[in-house]
């Protein structure tokens, strides 16, 4: 079990086991991290420069969204998450990389994610939930790419 995890374009999804611990799904492996989803998602974006805080700020002003943010976790490749749940359910909020999402369906339990290299992964979110969510990633995503175009 690692003690922490640095999260890369090949990282599909931090989903969490319990409060303590988190399984990391990359394109060829998968880890168990002794970390909660939100405690690897906030370091990371401390070790990019900012913290989980500073990027839903910057979500916010891009944006508008308040709630449940997407996040860029590191903007020169738009390594862009978000989560399935609230934040303050450590338990079981999921974050998945956007970039890495080939497609996503409802299914008999809520809803399943395939990613790119064919790994699925099922959710306890509604089909409905998991819609929104992807689209105020995409939504951010576009912002992004809008504010890099002007400042080119």
């Amino acid at each position: 079990m690692l003690e922490d995890y640095e999260i890369n374009i090949d990282t599909l999804a931090v989903v969490p086991i319990n409060s303590e611990v988190s399984k990391v799904y990359e394109n060829e492996v998968e880890y168990y991290v002794k970390k909660s989803s939100n405690k690897i998602i906030d370091n990371n974006c401390k070790y990019y420069g900012s913290s989980y805080r500073g990027r839903c700020e910057g979500t916010k002003f891009l944006t508008g969204i308040k709630s449940k943010c997407p996040i860029i976790i590191e903007d020169s490749r738009d390594i862009i998450f978000f989560p399935t749940g609230s934040v303050r359910n450590n338990d079981n909020n999921c974050w998945i990389a956007l970039n890495n999402i080939k497609q996503y369906k409802k299914s008999d339990k809520g809803s399943s994610i395939t990613f790119k290299n064919n790994i699925n992964i099922p959710l306890d979110i509604s089909f409905y939930s998991l819609d929104n969510q992807y689209y105020r990633a995409t939504m951010l995503k576009s912002k992004i790419n809008d504010y890099k175009s002007i400042k080119n």
